[in-house]
């Protein structure tokens, strides 16, 4: 029989062969869907029909412009040859030019990417801040409140009518009501601490109901686990029983939860932008496409793309830390 040395060196060298495995499936997954994301951005330039270029120069340019500037922005090679510069730049960084601005699309970008940064950043502070707390006094309220039934219909009820509402009809909504009717805030625009308010609002709003739903069922699941029963047996005050039991053990779903919130808010964020006129990456995707300007508009859907894998990538690896067992059973 091995020596308790040789089976503890056993069971730590498996449990860091099976954390290193889970890393490197997460990679290559990684790798995997950048790879059809970067194939998806260059086909979409190739899908839509009408000529890009002749739209940005107008009908009355020469068709010896038109081809110049087809030459310039490599469009005129074959499309093996296209794409290939196309993963070049994307691998260097060398995003290309705008057709409509001829400015660098990096510049472009560079110049609107903070504002949508804050605007997603403060969203997803909020969320966290207000969803979670809500989420466990709705589990605490309606298990153990002396109106819990009629608690639980408010919370269910309320909280599916919020998460049902779409983010741009809320937004429209809230500035008919606040901007418009009132006068209190800004209809549009990025003007000063005050023009967040809507926004964030609007993105806000919906991913608060559902991620306190999530919560409120995760924190009741744990509630009537065997631990919980026996510290409530300990008659231990309800303030150490929720926060040092119960609330760790809900943070791992939570967390998971929240990750998918925030990827989801780099996606919503192009129409609440476009509502409220917000000079991010949002308006600047949809002036794109407008104005068939498909070089800018291929970098910001690649660049919202990978936030989003680099996101789920992020709360996959911190759930595995968190919780060795989910990285057991995908060894």
């Amino acid at each position: 029989m091995p020596t308790w040395p040789t089976a503890l060196s056993d069971a730590n060298w498996r449990a860091r062969h099976t954390t290193l495995w889970f890393v490197v499936r997460r990679m290559g997954r990684l790798v995997i869907s950048l790879a059809v994301l970067v194939t998806l951005t260059f086909a979409m330039i190739h899908l839509i029909p009408g000529d890009p270029v002749r739209a940005a120069l107008g009908p009355r340019a020469p068709q010896s412009v038109v081809d110049v500037r087809k030459h310039q922005l490599y469009l005129d090679r074959p499309l093996p040859q296209q794409y290939a510069h196309y993963v070049k730049g994307v691998v260097t960084g060398d995003l290309g030019t705008s057709i409509v601005s001829n400015l660098p699309v990096s510049q472009v970008i560079g110049d609107r990417l903070p504002n949508t940064a804050q605007l997603v950043g403060i969203s997803f502070l909020v969320i966290m801040a207000v969803a979670v707390p809500f989420g466990v006094l709705g589990a605490v309220v309606t298990r153990e409140g002396r109106l819990a039934r009629s608690s639980e219909l408010v919370f269910v009820s309320g909280t599916s009518v919020l998460a049902m509402i779409p983010e741009f009809v809320l937004g429209v909504a809230l500035v008919y009501v606040f901007a418009v009717t009132l006068g209190w805030l800004p209809v549009a625009g990025r003007s000063g601490p005050e023009s967040f308010v809507l926004p964030v609002a609007a993105l806000s709003i919906g991913s608060i109901a559902a991620l306190a739903r999530i919560v409120r069922v995760e924190m009741l699941r744990v509630l009537d686990e065997d631990y919980m029963r026996t510290a409530r047996s300990k008659r231990l005050p309800a303030r150490l029983i929720y926060i040092r039991h119960a609330l760790p053990n809900m943070l791992t779903a939570t967390l998971t939860i929240g990750g998918l919130v925030l990827a989801g808010l780099t996606g919503g964020t192009i129409l609440v932008e476009t509502v409220f006129a917000w000079p991010g990456l949002g308006t600047t995707v949809v002036q794109s496409v407008v104005q068939e300007d498909y070089s800018l508009a291929q970098a910001v859907l690649l660049l919202l793309g990978f936030a989003v894998l680099i996101i789920n990538l992020v709360v996959d690896l911190t759930l595995g830390l968190l919780d060795p067992r989910s990285t057991i059973k995908e060894a």
